[in-house]
């Protein structure tokens, strides 16, 4: 089980929740919580990337404020500041890459939706500190010759979000454009969500299994670790 941390942003205390492998040893992952804000999902999904041997970091930039609803993840996503987001998320990386437990010069971002396009930013504005990214049902802007991760993408087949087949396809070619590599999966019979195992309307188990078993894969390959 991981715990909650803080780690200093300027003259203030950001908050996260970090999960360490049993070894005490790992690369490093940080997680972009969707617009629900850091809650037991995205917690639990830290220890299980703990339990596959990566050191996991999962930024709150809600500052502890968690939604249940549509209407709720709506409010608290209208409420966030931007430039302090990005300040924290930046920070949180440079706390994760200075950390004791985390053993490669780079990390990987698994951002979810909201936290996909920030996971784009990031990869655009902190290159040299990025090694991969995973996408779940989330696109970005910017300029991508920048960035020097890899990218993998987890799709719905029905996504009413913003996340439909043509954004889709564009979103690819530009990362493709830009020399990235780039592997975008699309699963059957979903919708925006399916990932997540607290969402009961969008949760799809098959796929959810199966985008999860790709993600360790690919983690694992990117930094040729266990």
């Amino acid at each position: 089980m991981g715990k909650r941390k803080q780690y200093r942003v300027g003259d203030e205390l950001a908050n996260a929740y970090m999960s360490i492998p049993e070894s005490g040893k790992g690369p490093g992952v940080i997680v972009l919580h969707a617009w629900w804000g850091l809650n037991a999902f995205f917690m639990k999904l830290c220890d299980l990337l703990s339990h596959e041997g990566f050191v996991a970091l999962a930024p709150d930039l809600y500052h502890g404020e968690v939604a249940t609803t549509i209407d709720e993840a709506r409010s608290l996503r209208s409420k966030i500041n931007r430039n302090a987001a990005n300040t924290e998320m930046k920070e949180a990386i440079t706390y994760l890459l200075s950390h004791e437990a985390v053993v490669k010069p780079k990390v990987s971002l698994i951002g979810f939706s909201l936290g996909a396009s920030y996971a784009n930013w990031l990869a655009i504005n902190k290159p040299k500190d990025i090694q991969s990214v995973v996408l779940f049902y989330g696109e970005g802007g910017g300029k991508f010759e920048k960035s020097k991760a890899t990218y993998l993408g987890h799709y719905a087949e029905r996504d009413t979000y913003g996340a439909g087949p043509e954004n889709i396809q564009v979103f690819k070619e530009r990362l493709l454009k830009a020399g990235r590599e780039v592997t975008f999966y699309t699963y059957k019979d979903t919708e925006h969500w399916f990932f997540e195992e607290d969402r009961p309307d969008a949760y799809h188990a098959e796929s959810a299994k199966l985008a999860w078993e790709r993600t360790i894969e690919y983690l694992r390959k990117q930094y040729q670790y266990g």
